[in-house]
C-alpha cells in the first residue's frame, strides 16, 4: 500500500511528523500510523503550558484495534492543542497532515535528528 509522506515534514521513528511553522512546531502522527492503528475513537492529549522532552510521552491514542502511546518528536513547550480532536478523533484517520494535527510546540532544540520524508518512507 502506498501512503501518503508529504515532503515539506520531518518524521520521528515513532511515526509522529512534525511541520514548522514561524518557529514553533506542529505535531500529528503519520498517514502510515492512522492506518496501523485503524479507526481512532479516542485521544488524550497535553495541557498547554506543559514542557515535554524529546522521545517523552505526551498523549494516547485509542483505536477500535489498540491504545497506542504519542511520544514528543521533539523538546519543547505545548502553546496550543487541537481541541477538534477531542469531539472528533476520526479526524487524525480523515486528515492526519491538515485537520487532524494533535499540538503545537515551542523547541527548545532543534530538527536535525528527524527522518527526512525519504528516510521515513525507506522506514514504512
Amino acid at each position: 500500500m502506498e501512503f501518503t509522506v508529504p515532503d515539506e515534514l520531518r518524521y520521528a521513528e515513532s511515526h509522529e511528523w512534525i511541520e514548522t511553522t514561524d518557529g514553533n512546531v506542529r505535531v500529528g502522527i503519520s498517514d502510515f500510523a492512522q492506518d496501523e492503528l485503524g479507526d481512532i475513537v479516542f485521544v488524550d492529549l497535553p495541557s498547554e503550558g506543559d514542557e515535554l522532552d524529546r522521545g517523552e510521552e505526551f498523549g494516547v491514542v485509542e483505536s477500535i484495534k489498540a491504545v497506542s502511546d504519542l511520544y514528543s518528536p521533539v523538546a519543547g513547550t505545548v502553546t496550543a492543542v487541537n481541541e477538534d480532536v477531542f469531539d472528533e478523533p476520526e479526524l487524525i484517520n480523515e486528515s492526519p497532515f491538515d485537520d487532524g494535527w494533535m499540538m503545537e510546540l515551542e523547541p527548545s532544540e532543534g530538527t536535525d535528528h528527524l527522518l527526512s520524508p525519504e528516510e521515513y518512507r525507506d522506514q514504512i
